[in-house]
C-alpha cells in the first residue's frame, strides 16, 4: 500500500467535529442533542437573501472572475467605507469562506518553516491551514483566570526569531469572545511595524460586539499599510455558513497579485453564494439590533449560569458567541465524550467542544470547554440543567 504524506499525517482532526461520530449514535438511540459545539447560528438568515435566492433570473450558473463579481466587491468595499474601514474594490479577492482566506493568505506570505505567532486558545482550524501552507505555529498563551487578555508587547517580542513571519489575530475572537482593544492592536501594530512583520487579522464576528464596545479594524492601525491582511466572511454575519463566501483584504499588491495565482488555480469562488452575499449587503440594520439583543441576552443567561455551578469559571465575553468556561474535570476531552456516550437528563444530552483542542501547547485546555450559544433561550436553560447534573456524576470530577 503506498504510503501518505507527511503533511497528511500532520494534519490535525477537528476537535470540533470529531466527537460526531458518538453523536450519531447517541441520535440514532434516540437522544436529543443540544449543540453548543458548533458556531452555527440558529437566527434566520436575512429576508432579502432567500427572497433573491429564489428568484435568480439567470439562464447560465457561470464562472465569476477569480478574484470573484466586480459588482458585489465593489458593494463590499462600501460596506466596509461605511463602518469606517478604507477599504477600496482593488483591495478585495472573494474566496470561498474565510478559511479559504486563511489559507491563501498563509501560502502567500509564509515559506515552509517559517513561523507565525498566535494567541491561544485559538480557533483551532488555523493549525490545519498552518499545516497546509508548512508553517510552524508559535503560540502566546492567554489565561482565563485574566479573561484571556492579551499578554503585553514584550511577551509576543520574546517569542520573535529570524524565522518569524507573522502574527494572527481573530477579533472579536474564536473561542474566547474576547474583544482587543485599540491600545491592544496599536502595541501589536509597533511589533509588526518593528520587526516587518505581516499581521493577519480575522474580524469575521465584527458585528458581534456588546456593552456598548465596538471592534477596532486592524485595517485602520497607521503606518502598516503593506502588513495587514484582513480576512472576512459572510457565515456569522448574515447566519450563511453554508455560502461559503469570505474575503482577503490588502493593500499590499504584491500579496494581492501572488495570491490571485491561488485563486486562478481554484477557478473561482461559488457562482450561488456570491449572488446571496450581494444580497445580504442590503439586510436593514434592525436585522443586526435584534440579533445583538437576542445575543446579549443569550450570553448571559448562559455565562451566569454557568457560573452559578460550584467550580466552574467563565470569564463573560465581549464578542462573537461563544464562551469558554474551566469546569472542575480531569479532561475535556474525556468529559465531553463521556456526555454524549453515556449522559441523559430526560433523554437528553449536551455536546461541548473540548477546550484542549484549541490550545496548541500541550495539557493546556484539560479543564475547558468551549461553548457556542447559538440556541435559543430554553434550549440554553436544559443545557445548564444537564452541564450541572453531568458534573455531580461525571466520574473525572475534580474539587
Amino acid at each position: 500500500m503506498p504510503k501518505l504524506s507527511q503533511k497528511a499525517a500532520a494534519m490535525p482532526a477537528s476537535p470540533i467535529r470529531k466527537l460526531m461520530p458518538y453523536a450519531m449514535k447517541a441520535k440514532a438511540d434516540g437522544v436529543n442533542i443540544l449543540h453548543l459545539n458548533i458556531g452555527q447560528p440558529d437566527i434566520k438568515t436575512p429576508d432579502v437573501v432567500i427572497e433573491r435566492m429564489k428568484h435568480i433570473d439567470r439562464k447560465v450558473i457561470e464562472y465569476s472572475n477569480s478574484e470573484g463579481f466586480e459588482g458585489y466587491r465593489q458593494k463590499l468595499a462600501e460596506y466596509y467605507q461605511g463602518h469606517g474601514i478604507p477599504v477600496s474594490t482593488s483591495d478585495i479577492m472573494i474566496t470561498t469562506g474565510g478559511s479559504e482566506a486563511l489559507t491563501f493568505a498563509m501560502m502567500t506570505c509564509f515559506d515552509p518553516g517559517e513561523e507565525v505567532i498566535i494567541p491561544e486558545p485559538y480557533y483551532a482550524n488555523y493549525s490545519g491551514f498552518a499545516t497546509m501552507a508548512g508553517i510552524k505555529v508559535v503560540p502566546i498563551t492567554t489565561k482565563i483566570e485574566e479573561g484571556f487578555s492579551l499578554p503585553g508587547a514584550e511577551a509576543f517580542e520574546a517569542l520573535i526569531n529570524e524565522k518569524t513571519k507573522g502574527i494572527v489575530l481573530c477579533n472579536p475572537g474564536n473561542p474566547t469572545g474576547y474583544l482587543y482593544s485599540r491600545e491592544e492592536l496599536e502595541k501589536i501594530s509597533a511589533l509588526v511595524k518593528k520587526h516587518d512583520l505581516f499581521l493577519i487579522a480575522d474580524e469575521v464576528y465584527r458585528e458581534f460586539c456588546y456593552d456598548g464596545n465596538h471592534p477596532f479594524s486592524a485595517y485602520n492601525l497607521d503606518g502598516i499599510d503593506q502588513n495587514v491582511i484582513l480576512v472576512d466572511s459572510v457565515s456569522k454575519r448574515y447566519s450563511m455558513c453554508g455560502a461559503r463566501i469570505g474575503a482577503m483584504i490588502t493593500r499590499n499588491t504584491d500579496v494581492h497579485n501572488s495570491a490571485m495565482k491561488f485563486a486562478q488555480a481554484r477557478l473561482s469562488p461559488p457562482t450561488f453564494g456570491q449572488i446571496a452575499s450581494e444580497a445580504a449587503l442590503e439586510t436593514p440594520q434592525s436585522y443586526f439590533t435584534d440579533v445583538i439583543e437576542e445575543y446579549v441576552e443569550r450570553r448571559n443567561f448562559m455565562v451566569d449560569g454557568l457560573n452559578e455551578i460550584d467550580g466552574v469559571l467563565c470569564p463573560k465575553p465581549k464578542g462573537a458567541f461563544y464562551a469558554m468556561a474551566k469546569l472542575p474535570i480531569d479532561s475535556s476531552d474525556k468529559f465531553c465524550q463521556w456526555l454524549l456516550e453515556s449522559f441523559r437528563l430526560n433523554n437528553e444530552t449536551v455536546m461541548l467542544a473540548p477546550g484542549s483542542g484549541f490550545y496548541i501547547t500541550e495539557g493546556l485546555g484539560a479543564q475547558e470547554v468551549r461553548i457556542a450559544y447559538v440556541l435559543e433561550k430554553e434550549d440554553l436553560k436544559r443545557a445548564l440543567a444537564i452541564i450541572k447534573q453531568a458534573l455531580t456524576e461525571y466520574p473525572g470530577h475534580t474539587n
